[in-house]
């Protein structure tokens, strides 16, 4: 019996948010949940494995996938490209597994045009104050692009509205829970779980 088709789960917000944070705490908790690999053109660091940490590709190769649209979404960044690829997420939604993508929140639009049934989750601070700090507790940024940041997390803010779902991180467990909630509830769904029923009838 094929299994039940996976959910494409796609979580995204401004930086210093703690996107990363947020889906390492969810990885702990929740080993049902197959993480998106990313494509990309640069060579392999010290310790990644094809597959694990990337897709490496060529930059040739790359681009024929741009061409011929393999990708749910990609951006080029400091001469590198880096891209989601649509046939890793198919097959594991196809294997019944949900996959979570943890994305910047332009990447996440792409993503909606290209696969509007995907389940879009914007994580929000607090306050714009506690974004702030978060990034200043990096350390690794000057005052002005800090700033800058800020002034790009404003603009982000707006896109909210075109997600299905807010999700504020005030506390790291807190946010999880909160995701956690969502995969239940969409799991959960009228029409999901009403086309089930009825195909499952029909073979009565």
């Amino acid at each position: 019996m094929q299994p039940e088709k996976g959910l494409l789960f796609v979580l995204s917000g401004p930086s210093g948010v703690g996107k990363g944070t947020v889906c390492a705490a969810l990885r702990k908790v929740n080993d049902q949940i197959a993480y998106s690999v990313s494509a990309t053109s640069r060579p392999p660091r010290e310790g990644e494995v094809e597959g694990v940490n990337y897709f490496f590709k060529t930059r040739e190769q790359f681009e024929e996938m741009i061409r011929y649209e393999q990708f749910l979404e990609w951006a080029e960044y400091v001469n590198n490209y880096y891209g989601t690829p649509r046939q890793f997420v198919l097959d594991m939604l196809d294997q019944g597994k949900d996959v979570i993508l943890e994305i910047e929140v332009q990447g996440a639009l792409q993503v909606k045009e290209r696969f509007p049934e995907g389940v879009f989750i914007f994580l929000a601070p607090p306050h714009m104050e506690e974004l702030r700090q978060r990034l200043k507790n990096r350390g690794t940024e000057s005052d002005e692009v800090i700033s800058s940041r800020i002034q790009k997390a404003v603009e982000e803010l707006e896109m909210m509205k075109k997600y299905d779902y807010v999700v504020v991180n005030d506390e790291v467990d807190l946010a999880v829970k909160r995701i956690e909630a969502i995969i239940l509830a969409e799991h959960c769904r009228q029409e999901r779980i009403y086309n089930r029923l009825k195909n499952m009838l029909r073979k009565e």
